[in-house]
């Protein structure tokens, strides 16, 4: 007795045994010269046509030719469709830089401005501020690179490297703040804020670093190390009290929780939505708040000498 289903009909079988095995297309990768973009002659294809643009840019970028270099991404803008937000990305940012070397900052900024039409996440957005405080950087534009890097610093609150910079920028503005001649009382309570600020960054820096060290090995540890040295001689040269240095650090590590900072990484997550609070509001006004609490009540807990 056959259990059902359980015999074939050989017919099944017959057309795999008589099929024949299909013969595919060998894949043939297309050749290049070297530089091939860079032999002259006509383009029919559009797309051909912008690549070609965009890698002469590249390679005029490269060798220090900025005007030659704007000229193809200028170029090659024009010829973009739309949809190619990628490409039309990178151009503009090409664009930007070649108009920052060439001494051409408001061009450069307007450039930053068609970027950020075109930003759709968090990594676009970081790529637009650090292109804009490269630029002010390049102009010696300090009040403005500093306000680039607080909003790195607020995009990304747990980036040791931002706060460094942040650092070191107002330490820039502070010394040159105090080489002007005439220090009226205005001038020297903005020094005094600078002052406070620069060791504000310094400190946040050194405790973003101590707890990421702990996970660094190798030549990684090495710089990290190196860096908290530069933060320590960076605080001594400002003088901070201990009373302050202690403020400082408790309002600066208050969101430092390890699983809060993972929890809070924003890379490549979509701007809907997304809100990034004031620096002042964030840190400083806190800060300079809780400093001057501080300070009353000391004052009020000193004996006064009859």
């Amino acid at each position: 007795m056959e259990i059902f289903g359980s015999t074939f009909d050989d017919s099944v079988f017959e057309e795999s045994r008589n099929r024949v095995a299909a013969v595919l297309p060998t894949y043939e990768p297309k050749l290049c010269e070297p530089e091939w973009f860079c032999q002259d002659g006509h383009i029919e294809d559009a797309l051909e046509e912008q690549k070609t643009l965009k890698f002469r840019g590249d390679l005029a970028y490269r060798r220090k030719q900025y005007q030659v270099a704007l000229d193809e991404y200028m170029s090659c803008l024009t010829l973009l469709p739309a949809g190619n937000t990628s490409v039309k990305r990178d151009v503009l940012e090409g664009i930007a830089r070649c108009c920052c070397h060439l001494g051409r900052k408001e061009d450069a900024l307007s450039a930053c401005e068609k970027l950020r039409l075109e930003i759709s996440n968090t990594c676009h957005l970081t790529c637009v501020l650090q292109l804009e405080w490269s630029i002010h950087e390049h102009h010696r534009d300090l009040t403005n690179s500093i306000s680039s890097l607080q909003q790195l610093c607020c995009l990304h609150p747990y980036h040791s490297g931002y706060w460094l910079n942040l650092a070191m920028s107002y330490q820039r503005l502070l010394e040159s703040e105090r080489c002007l001649e005439k220090q009226c009382e205005d001038q020297m309570q903005t020094n005094n804020i600078l002052n406070l600020k620069t060791i504000m960054c310094f400190i946040r820096t050194r405790l973003l670093i101590e707890i990421l060290r702990i996970q660094q090995f190798s030549f990684v540890l090495e710089n990290s190390q190196k860096v908290l040295q530069e933060v320590e001689e960076a605080l001594q040269v400002l003088h901070p009290n201990e009373k302050m240095l202690q403020t400082v650090s408790e309002v600066m590590s208050e969101d430092l929780n390890p699983e809060k900072m993972r929890e809070e990484n924003q890379d490549g997550e979509s701007l809907s939505g997304l809100y990034i609070k004031d620096f002042d509001d964030r840190w400083w006004t806190k800060f300079y708040t809780k400093l001057q609490k501080t300070t009353t009540l000391s004052m009020h807990t000193i004996p006064v000498d009859r």
